[in-house]
């Protein structure tokens, strides 16, 4: 089989409708991985697993829930601002435990440039509706002494009494 190489070429489609086509999918996608890369950071910040940890440790919520307190979804979705920089901390997940799951929300502002951080709502609302106070335990603010204790053990730089050595 032979051809002709003087033949006449075939039209090229045009590509100008099939990109206008894939533009909208290309967008979603974009914006779908930049949720999924921010929640990302959210959920491995310091401030979540503090909080997590906390929860774990709490008495009442571990009656709540039971043991082994974990985010409830296998890939969890961390509700609300976490803006250290502005001094407003504000958010919510789903967690579970071997009794229950609930639904953790934490909030906490920093009025001043250079103040600490005060805890202003720590609850944990069950499944079946009940709100649970965790700041109102007999152990108070499980996030307030943090820099005391490094300041007792003069873990405290001195230019800086927030940063911890």
């Amino acid at each position: 089989m032979s051809r002709r190489s003087d033949r006449e070429l075939p039209d090229i489609p045009s590509s100008s409708r099939r990109w206008l086509k894939t533009l909208p999918i290309f967008l979603a996608i974009l914006g779908v991985s930049t949720l999924a890369i921010f929640n990302y950071q959210k959920a491995s910040s310091s401030i979540v697993n503090s909080t997590l940890y906390a929860l774990r440790t709490s008495p009442t919520a571990r009656e709540a829930l039971g043991d082994e307190i974990y985010f409830r979804d296998k890939f969890p979705w961390i509700w609300g601002e976490m803006n250290q920089l502005h001094g407003r901390i504000d958010i919510g997940f789903g967690v579970k435990g071997k009794a229950g799951k609930g639904w953790m929300r934490f909030k906490s502002v920093r009025k001043s440039r250079m103040g600490y951080f005060e805890t202003q709502e720590w609850s944990l609302e069950t499944e079946d509706g009940k709100i649970i106070q965790l700041l109102e335990e007999e152990r108070a603010d499980p996030f307030r002494n943090t820099v005391l204790r490094a300041e007792a053990k003069g873990e405290v730089q001195e230019d800086n009494p927030q940063l911890i050595k």
